[in-house]
C-alpha cells in the first residue's frame, strides 16, 4: 500500500524534534480506522508519551471504535496545529503530523494511571492543580472508563507556508 508522502519537499518536516513538538503541542487527534471496506473516523483528546513513542486516550468502555479496533488495530491518525490564515496572501500557517501505528486497550493497572496522567498533563498544560488528582489513584475510576494507547510505528510532518 502506498504511504503518505509530502508532495512538496520544501514543506516536509524531517527533524524529529520539530515533529515531536507537534505531538506535544496538540490536544486533539483524528484517528482513521478501517474494517473490510468500511472507514471510520473519530477525533479524541490525547496525551503524548515521548519516551514510549505513544499517544494515550481515555474512552468509554464500549462502542464502535472497539468494533473497528478489534477487527483491525492498525490505524492512521493526524494532528494539525492551526497557525492561522495570512490575510491578503492566500496562505495558511499550520504544522501537521500523520501517524501510523497500532491501537490497543490498556489493561495493566499501573499503565492505566500513567496513561491518564500523561493525558491530563498534556490537556492541562502541566498545570500544578491537576498534577495531584486523587481520583486517578482509585480503582473505581477505571471501572467506568478505558484507556487506549496508540503505539507509533511511522510518522511524517508537514509545514504550511
Amino acid at each position: 500500500m502506498p504511504r503518505y508522502h509530502v508532495r512538496r519537499s520544501d514543506r516536509e518536516l524531517t527533524d524529529p524534534v520539530e515533529i515531536d513538538a507537534i505531538l506535544v503541542a496538540g490536544k486533539f487527534v483524528t484517528i482513521a480506522f478501517a474494517r473490510e471496506d468500511e472507514p471510520y473516523l473519530v477525533t479524541m483528546s490525547y496525551g503524548f508519551d515521548a519516551e514510549r513513542r505513544a499517544l494515550y486516550f481515555h474512552a468509554a468502555t464500549q462502542g464502535l471504535k472497539y468494533e473497528f479496533m478489534n477487527a483491525n488495530p492498525h490505524v492512521c491518525a493526524t494532528i494539525v496545529l492551526d497557525g492561522g490564515y495570512v490575510r491578503g496572501e492566500c496562505e495558511h500557517h499550520y504544522t501537521s503530523a500523520v501517524l501510523r501505528g497500532r491501537l490497543s486497550r490498556v489493561n495493566d493497572p499501573v499503565e492505566l494511571r500513567v496513561g491518564m496522567r500523561v493525558l491530563l498533563d498534556q490537556l492541562e498544560n502541566g498545570s500544578p492543580e491537576y498534577a495531584d488528582t486523587p481520583a486517578l489513584d482509585r480503582d473505581e475510576a477505571y471501572e467506568r472508563m478505558a484507556v487506549l494507547r496508540l503505539d507509533i510505528d511511522e510518522i511524517t510532518g508537514k509545514r504550511g507556508k
